[in-house]
């Protein structure tokens, strides 16, 4: 149960800031934004209709499309977060106001807000409805990666604001979904960037002492042989904090510099102990 506060609380917080951004930011410098959004506010510019009713109706109506592709727990928090969302998106919708008449910092602002608070959103375990649903619904009928179809999408939707808004709105758009997207990794991944690292050397005894004593780090010993010689070697396997590459790689240099070192971007760890240090 506390845990469940926790992941409403983030996502209120969030739909707050996203709603934000999007009434104080985005409409007021007649901008726009990628995918279902996308869609919500260019009816805003061209009907006058609410962007928090048109942003529910939307995602509402893809939801039930898509719930199978949902857990009970995630479509739970997807309706959660939609509620949220509109129901922000309505409340700020006649406070929102021009805060800078410079289109450039507006654009910036816009992309920070609403990606910091999607960014919230998915760290509790929401989603952003519709998009999502349709890149799903793309990867199933047509075979694109979850990926290709999001950016498929916002790329279609700002395209075709460029009628409404204009090319130069339309390519100050671009950044905020660019900016956007940087925030959500920002608030999802955190400050606690993590990197898994492979080391082969011809001492691995004295760098595994080096790197537990000198570190204070825990290592995963591999067994593997050479691909050409078959001879068997000892691969160390350590995931890091990206701010500590540095210090691993002096302390590996200075017992083997010969040693074979590559190093990976973790996108997620799951499982206890990993976080440790």
């Amino acid at each position: 149960m506390k845990k469940t506060a926790k992941d409403i609380l983030y996502i209120f917080l969030g739909a707050l800031i996203f709603a934000i951004g999007v009434n104080y930011f985005t409409i007021p410098n007649h901008l726009s934004e990628g995918g279902i959004l996308g869609i919500t506010i260019v009816a805003h510019y061209l009907f006058g209709w609410s962007p928090g009713v048109v942003n529910f109706v939307l995602n509402a109506v893809l939801i039930l499309i898509g719930y199978k592709f949902f857990d009970k727990r995630a479509f739970v928090y997807t309706l959660v977060s939609l509620a949220a969302c509109s129901g922000f998106l309505f409340l700020t919708e006649d406070i929102g106001r021009k805060l800078t008449e410079d289109t450039l910092l507006a654009s910036l602002f816009a992309g920070l807000l609403v990606g910091a608070g999607l960014g919230f959103i998915f760290r509790a375990g929401g989603t952003s409805g519709g998009t999502t649903i349709l890149a799903r619904l793309a990867n199933q009928f047509f075979g694109w990666s979850m990926g290709k179809a999001m950016l498929i999408i916002d790329i279609v939707v700002v395209a075709g604001s460029i009628f409404i808004i204009g090319l130069e709105k339309a390519m100050f758009t671009l950044l905020i979904v660019y900016v956007g997207a940087k925030a959500i990794d920002f608030i999802v991944e955190g400050l606690d960037e993590r990197v898994a690292v492979l080391v082969i050397s011809n001492s691995p005894e004295a760098v595994l002492a080096a790197i537990t004593e000198k570190m204070s780090r825990g290592l995963t010993v591999l067994e593997g042989h050479g691909g050409y010689t078959g001879q068997k070697k000892e691969v160390l396997y350590i995931v890091i904090n990206k701010q500590e590459i540095v210090q691993l790689k002096n302390t590996i240099a200075c017992i083997d510099p010969n040693a074979y070192v590559t190093v990976h971007n973790v996108h997620e760890m799951m499982g206890k102990g990993y976080k440790a240090g």
